[in-house]
């Protein structure tokens, strides 16, 4: 889908291309290919002569691959966390593109911030008075937007906390290490996922800079957009400590419960052993034994075999180690 936003008479409009109107505006300041065909993309290309990286372009890894010159344009890829149903998050590239004044954006998801900025540029149309304040507008909202799920991280990881530690009085039942794990897995995936796009976000920022250099305005949004990234590195890296923590401290736990499992299983095993043993010695059937004609014989063997029983019991209850 192939969408431009242009200011007209103090709005912001908003208009879809469709194959009825294949024009884009000169006015446009910010034009959004979502998912976008073979003939949008060719479409952009011409009308505004520059050349769009394709979706393989957008997966490369190398700084240079993601952050370059192309003629008069700023091309800069940015991995967006997003924000999953499911207990793993994931990242989707992004590129924004700086041409003439113009932004130009390029994706195959559709990531919270753009539909909020979207929401927001509408209300305040000062946001898109040229290309390079919509792209710092759209950078704030995905920072704004990775800060609230570190939040939600941070919250979900209080709860794991509560759980490990027994600390939560609104539940009596044991701790089910498997479902902590998975939770300590998924903040801790979410973890390194943020910092790893908030490099790269400092990293366009610093591009921005060095390419913007001598707009006060813009080098300002910048600068403070830069100390949010770093404040956010900085949480995040809290964040992976704490999940860190947790996890040696729920295997630990479960050693624990490993061993008092095992020391369970010693413990009746040193029980039964001298019951076993006697019952043995008189479970025999040689001909000469002399307590075979013992009247007594049998309940003397039973009681034994209780009182062998009964003394580990109460020596290890004792011992506390039961």
């Amino acid at each position: 889908m192939l969408t431009t936003f242009h200011m007209e008479l103090g709005v912001i409009r908003q208009t879809v291309i469709s194959d009825e109107n294949r024009t884009i505006s000169k006015n446009a300041v910010w034009i959004d290919l979502l998912n976008p065909t073979k003939d949008e993309e060719r479409l952009v290309e011409i009308q505004l002569d520059l050349e769009l990286p394709t979706r393989a372009d957008m997966q490369e890894i190398e700084a240079s691959s993601r952050l370059y010159v192309d003629g008069s344009a700023l091309v800069m890829t940015l991995p967006i966390l997003i924000r999953s149903n499911t207990i793993a998050h994931k990242t989707d590239n992004v590129t924004f593109i700086l041409c003439s004044g113009q932004l130009i954006t390029m994706r195959y998801a559709d990531p919270a911030p753009f539909s909020s900025f979207t929401s927001r540029l509408k209300r305040e149309p000062s946001l898109s008075t040229s290309g390079e304040f919509v792209l710092l507008g759209l950078l704030d909202q995905i920072s704004a937007h990775i800060a609230d799920i570190l939040e939600a991280g941070a919250a979900n990881l209080e709860k794991v906390s509560y759980s490990v530690f027994g600390s939560n009085p609104d539940t009596s039942d044991k701790v089910d290490f498997n479902e902590t794990l998975k939770r300590l897995g998924s903040v801790g995936d979410l973890s390194s996922k943020a910092k790893d796009s908030l490099l790269n976000l400092m990293r366009l920022l610093t591009f921005l800079s060095v390419n913007l250099k001598g707009k006060k305005a813009i080098e300002s949004r910048i600068a403070t957009l830069n100390n949010d990234a770093i404040s956010l590195d900085q949480n995040a890296k809290f964040l992976s400590g704490n999940v860190s923590f947790l996890l040696d401290a729920t295997l630990g736990l479960i050693n624990i419960e490993q061993n008092n499992v095992i020391k369970i299983f010693s413990v009746i095993t040193a029980i039964f052993l001298p019951p076993a043993l006697i019952a043995g010695i008189y479970g025999m059937n040689f001909h000469s034994m002399p307590e075979l004609e013992w009247e007594i014989g049998y309940p003397l063997a039973l009681g034994l075999i209780l009182i062998t029983a009964i003394a580990p019991f109460l020596y290890f209850k004792k011992k506390k180690w039961l």
